[in-house]
């Protein structure tokens, strides 16, 4: 029996020392902590996997999906190549803190040291305060003795490139490219599914209860790259009612979509499930004789098999499409 409903899922939030609020308050994910770093919107990481919250499939876990429905979920290839493991993460995002500066190993270092897929990912931005700002990759050549040096010294802001950010910004983190997400930004990640970071500084912060998290020095050496590009942002161009290409990876494949009124979609041409996480406004799917709203914050997912979808929106509302070609 195919798959024959669109999926929205539970998000599971994620306490952390730099959390803040923005997710309940912009985003409407229900806590009544103060300090939630990350809404995990879709994931099948070990012990964090999502359980489905509407239709037919109400209360059955990504995972048993995969194992019921396979290439019908996933799609041939998807399905081929990963089994029965879902290959993204899907993120929102809160630092009222700054995060630390961190990386993560290619697929090649997280399947020898941690048997795991390597972590590549993106960012887009949803809000950011005045002045909030992203570290990504380094301002100049370096050599791993040079950087040793500065981690040493505390001035690892001298060498690294700092970008002041606004909403909209897209930025693509391939796997060896140091980053950190600065206080006041909410954004939208999208992710391998892995869980590996490699932390190399953590601005001599405290926990609450006084320790101190642990830093990854050794790891990261070889897992670093130390190369340098003219600009880490990605410039695209949108157009209202037709999906825009921002960022394409032989992991993922992210279009940012405008809409206005009412656009038909068709699949056809891909082997995969599609991923629609709403940055703005809100907008209402229908499939054939089903709707669900998706509001700022929330996520849904559109099965492999199903190809033709409606998505309507009264409003200016903006969606990020995701699936792997």
């Amino acid at each position: 029996m195919k798959i024959n409903q669109l999926i929205k899922f539970k998000p599971i939030l994620k306490d952390k020392i730099w959390g803040g609020e923005k997710l309940a308050t912009l985003l409407n994910k229900k806590s009544t902590r103060k300090d939630i770093g990350e809404s995990w919107e879709i994931s099948d990481v070990e012990g964090d996997t999502s359980i489905v919250t509407n239709g037919k499939l109400k209360g059955k876990n990504l995972k048993e999906l995969i194992s019921e429905y396979k290439s019908d979920l996933v799609g041939d290839k998807i399905y081929t190549h990963f089994g029965e493991k879902f290959p993204l993460l899907i993120k929102f995002i809160d630092a009222k803190e700054a995060l630390s500066i961190q990386l993560h190993p290619n697929d090649k270092l997280s399947q020898e040291r941690h048997n795991s897929f390597g972590k590549t990912e993106m960012w887009y931005v949803m809000q950011a305060d005045e002045k909030a700002n992203l570290i990504v990759g380094f301002q100049k050549e370096v050599t791993s003795e040079e950087y040793l040096k500065h981690l040493e010294n505390k001035s690892l802001l001298d060498i690294l490139n700092v970008d002041e950010v606004q909403k909209g910004d897209v930025y693509f983190i391939p796997t060896g490219r140091v980053h950190a997400i600065g206080a006041g930004v909410l954004l939208a990640e999208i992710q391998q599914t892995s869980d590996i970071t490699y932390r190399i500084y953590d601005w001599d912060r405290p926990n609450p209860d006084g320790t101190f998290r642990d830093l990854h020095t050794e790891e990261a050496i070889d897992a670093i790259d130390y190369s340098v590009i003219d600009s880490y942002k990605t410039v695209y161009s949108e157009k209202e009612n037709a999906a825009s290409e921002i960022v394409s990876c032989q992991y993922f494949t992210t279009n940012v979509l405008p809409i206005k009124g009412e656009i038909s979609i068709n699949h056809q041409e891909k082997d995969s499930f599609v991923i629609y996480m709403c940055v703005e406004g809100s907008v209402e799917f229908q499939y054939e004789n089903q709707t669900e709203k998706l509001q700022t914050g929330e996520t849904i997912l559109v099965p492999a098999c199903i190809k033709n979808i409606k998505i309507s929106s009264e409003g200016k509302s903006e969606l990020l499409e995701v699936y792997i070609k």
